[in-house]
Protein backbone atom coordinates (compact mmCIF):
# COMPACT_ATOMS: atom_id res chain seq x y z
CA UNK A 1 0.00 0.00 0.00
CA UNK A 2 1.55 3.49 -0.86
CA UNK A 3 1.84 5.59 2.12
CA UNK A 4 0.60 8.95 1.59
CA UNK A 5 1.60 12.88 3.56
CA UNK A 6 -1.01 14.36 5.52
CA UNK A 7 -1.61 17.73 6.52
CA UNK A 8 -4.29 20.17 8.87
CA UNK A 9 -6.15 21.41 6.18
CA UNK A 10 -8.81 22.77 8.98
CA UNK A 11 -11.70 22.22 11.38
CA UNK A 12 -15.41 22.92 11.01
CA UNK A 13 -18.62 22.43 12.47
CA UNK A 14 -19.69 19.24 11.61
CA UNK A 15 -23.13 19.45 10.40
CA UNK A 16 -23.96 15.46 10.51
CA UNK A 17 -23.48 15.25 14.22
CA UNK A 18 -24.35 17.75 16.66
CA UNK A 19 -21.84 19.50 18.96
CA UNK A 20 -19.18 17.72 16.65
CA UNK A 21 -16.51 18.66 14.44
CA UNK A 22 -14.67 17.50 11.74
CA UNK A 23 -11.15 17.49 11.45
CA UNK A 24 -10.10 17.74 7.52
CA UNK A 25 -6.33 16.40 6.50
CA UNK A 26 -5.42 16.03 3.07
CA UNK A 27 -2.12 15.51 1.19
CA UNK A 28 -1.01 19.24 -0.07
CA UNK A 29 -2.66 20.25 -3.05
CA UNK A 30 -4.34 16.99 -3.45
CA UNK A 31 -8.22 17.31 -4.34
CA UNK A 32 -9.42 14.41 -1.54
CA UNK A 33 -9.15 14.67 1.66
CA UNK A 34 -10.13 12.46 5.11
CA UNK A 35 -13.30 14.62 7.28
CA UNK A 36 -12.90 12.97 10.87
CA UNK A 37 -15.19 13.89 12.95
CA UNK A 38 -13.98 14.46 16.77
CA UNK A 39 -15.28 15.95 19.34
CA UNK A 40 -15.47 19.92 20.62
CA UNK A 41 -12.70 19.17 23.52
CA UNK A 42 -10.28 17.79 20.86
CA UNK A 43 -11.27 20.55 18.47
CA UNK A 44 -10.19 23.28 20.45
CA UNK A 45 -7.10 21.80 21.78
CA UNK A 46 -6.57 21.08 18.10
CA UNK A 47 -7.52 24.82 17.60
CA UNK A 48 -5.14 26.27 20.52
CA UNK A 49 -1.96 23.83 19.15
CA UNK A 50 -2.59 25.34 15.16
CA UNK A 51 -3.18 28.70 16.84
CA UNK A 52 -0.16 28.33 19.08
CA UNK A 53 -2.31 29.74 21.69
CA UNK A 54 -1.32 30.67 25.79
CA UNK A 55 -3.49 28.69 28.22
CA UNK A 56 -3.52 29.03 31.43
CA UNK A 57 -3.49 25.62 32.31
CA UNK A 58 -1.23 22.41 30.66
CA UNK A 59 -3.38 20.30 28.28
CA UNK A 60 -3.75 16.82 27.83
CA UNK A 61 -1.43 17.31 24.80
CA UNK A 62 1.13 19.14 26.72
CA UNK A 63 1.55 17.16 29.53
CA UNK A 64 1.99 13.85 27.21
CA UNK A 65 4.26 15.88 24.74
CA UNK A 66 5.99 16.95 28.21
CA UNK A 67 6.48 13.02 29.39
CA UNK A 68 7.63 11.94 25.80
CA UNK A 69 10.25 14.68 25.86
CA UNK A 70 11.15 13.98 29.27
CA UNK A 71 11.78 10.39 28.91
CA UNK A 72 13.70 10.54 25.70
CA UNK A 73 10.42 8.88 23.82
CA UNK A 74 10.08 9.99 20.08
CA UNK A 75 7.06 10.24 18.43
CA UNK A 76 8.39 9.21 15.25
CA UNK A 77 5.09 9.73 12.84
CA UNK A 78 1.00 8.78 12.92
CA UNK A 79 -0.77 6.69 10.55
CA UNK A 80 -3.93 6.84 9.86
CA UNK A 81 -4.75 3.19 9.70
CA UNK A 82 -7.97 2.14 8.21
CA UNK A 83 -11.19 3.34 7.94
CA UNK A 84 -13.74 1.12 9.50
CA UNK A 85 -17.94 1.04 10.07
CA UNK A 86 -17.52 4.89 9.89
CA UNK A 87 -14.59 5.14 11.81
CA UNK A 88 -10.92 6.21 11.18
CA UNK A 89 -8.19 4.35 13.11
CA UNK A 90 -4.82 5.55 13.87
CA UNK A 91 -1.51 4.51 14.92
CA UNK A 92 1.10 6.37 17.56
CA UNK A 93 4.56 5.28 16.06
CA UNK A 94 7.37 6.16 18.96
CA UNK A 95 10.82 5.34 19.45
CA UNK A 96 13.08 4.79 22.42
CA UNK A 97 15.91 2.98 23.16
CA UNK A 98 16.03 2.40 19.04
CA UNK A 99 13.07 0.19 19.54
CA UNK A 100 9.65 1.19 17.67
CA UNK A 101 6.47 0.29 19.51
CA UNK A 102 3.14 1.25 17.87
CA UNK A 103 -0.26 2.17 20.00
CA UNK A 104 -3.93 2.86 18.78
CA UNK A 105 -4.89 5.89 19.01
CA UNK A 106 -8.10 7.97 18.10
CA UNK A 107 -7.14 9.96 15.21
CA UNK A 108 -7.53 13.45 17.11
CA UNK A 109 -5.25 12.37 19.85
CA UNK A 110 -2.86 11.60 17.72
CA UNK A 111 -3.08 14.09 15.04
CA UNK A 112 -2.73 16.44 18.14
CA UNK A 113 0.28 14.80 19.58
CA UNK A 114 2.10 14.76 15.49
CA UNK A 115 1.60 19.21 15.64
CA UNK A 116 2.90 19.09 18.87
CA UNK A 117 6.23 16.50 18.23
CA UNK A 118 6.21 18.37 14.28
CA UNK A 119 6.48 14.72 13.11
CA UNK A 120 4.63 13.53 9.76
CA UNK A 121 0.69 12.56 9.44
CA UNK A 122 0.52 9.53 7.32
CA UNK A 123 -2.58 7.30 5.55
CA UNK A 124 -2.61 4.90 2.89
CA UNK A 125 -4.18 5.30 -0.67
CA UNK A 126 -7.09 3.00 0.31
CA UNK A 127 -7.92 4.88 3.18
CA UNK A 128 -8.00 8.24 1.23
CA UNK A 129 -9.87 6.17 -1.63
CA UNK A 130 -12.54 4.53 0.60
CA UNK A 131 -13.66 7.73 2.76
CA UNK A 132 -11.89 10.70 1.12
CA UNK A 133 -14.42 13.48 -0.21
CA UNK A 134 -13.57 15.75 -2.77
CA UNK A 135 -12.32 19.29 -2.37
CA UNK A 136 -14.96 20.88 -4.27
CA UNK A 137 -17.70 19.14 -1.40
CA UNK A 138 -15.50 21.08 1.30
CA UNK A 139 -17.78 23.98 3.09
CA UNK A 140 -16.41 25.48 6.50
CA UNK A 141 -19.22 27.26 8.01
CA UNK A 142 -19.36 28.36 11.33
CA UNK A 143 -20.63 26.99 14.50
CA UNK A 144 -22.75 29.94 15.61
CA UNK A 145 -24.19 33.12 14.74
CA UNK A 146 -21.39 35.03 13.26
CA UNK A 147 -23.08 37.82 11.81
CA UNK A 148 -23.45 39.13 15.72
CA UNK A 149 -20.54 38.09 16.93
CA UNK A 150 -19.07 40.42 13.80
CA UNK A 151 -21.41 43.39 14.54
CA UNK A 152 -20.09 42.97 18.58
CA UNK A 153 -16.48 42.90 17.52
CA UNK A 154 -16.41 45.31 14.67
CA UNK A 155 -17.81 48.06 17.23
CA UNK A 156 -15.17 46.97 20.27
CA UNK A 157 -12.51 48.82 21.33
CA UNK A 158 -9.15 46.80 21.47
CA UNK A 159 -9.09 47.09 25.38
CA UNK A 160 -12.94 45.35 25.21
CA UNK A 161 -11.16 42.51 22.74
CA UNK A 162 -8.86 42.28 25.20
CA UNK A 163 -11.22 41.45 27.53
CA UNK A 164 -13.22 38.93 25.33
CA UNK A 165 -10.05 36.93 24.77
CA UNK A 166 -9.29 36.67 28.30
CA UNK A 167 -12.62 35.59 28.97
CA UNK A 168 -12.77 32.98 25.68
CA UNK A 169 -9.14 31.63 27.10
CA UNK A 170 -10.57 31.22 30.93
CA UNK A 171 -13.60 29.32 29.91
CA UNK A 172 -11.54 27.51 27.68
CA UNK A 173 -13.09 28.16 24.12
CA UNK A 174 -9.99 28.97 22.10
CA UNK A 175 -11.24 28.89 19.10
CA UNK A 176 -13.02 31.98 19.98
CA UNK A 177 -9.65 33.07 21.58
CA UNK A 178 -7.97 32.15 18.18
CA UNK A 179 -10.53 34.57 16.20
CA UNK A 180 -10.24 37.49 18.88
CA UNK A 181 -6.45 37.37 18.71
CA UNK A 182 -6.32 37.83 15.17
CA UNK A 183 -8.95 40.64 15.41
CA UNK A 184 -6.59 42.29 17.89
CA UNK A 185 -3.62 41.61 15.99
CA UNK A 186 -4.82 43.18 13.23
CA UNK A 187 -6.44 46.37 14.74
CA UNK A 188 -3.02 47.28 16.14
CA UNK A 189 -1.71 46.51 12.62
CA UNK A 190 -3.74 49.23 11.19
CA UNK A 191 -3.72 51.66 14.11
CA UNK A 192 0.07 51.42 13.52
CA UNK A 193 -0.33 52.85 9.47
Amino acid sequence: MNRILLEVIGISYSNSQNGAYTLLVGEHGAKKFLPIVIGEAEAQSIVVILENIDHPRPMTYDLMRDITEHYSIKVKEIVISKFKNGLFYSELHCEYDGKVTIFDARPSDAIALALLHKCPIYTYSNVIDEAGINANDIHFESDCDSDSHDEERSSASIEELELMLRDAIDNEDYSTAAELRDIIKERKKTNQI
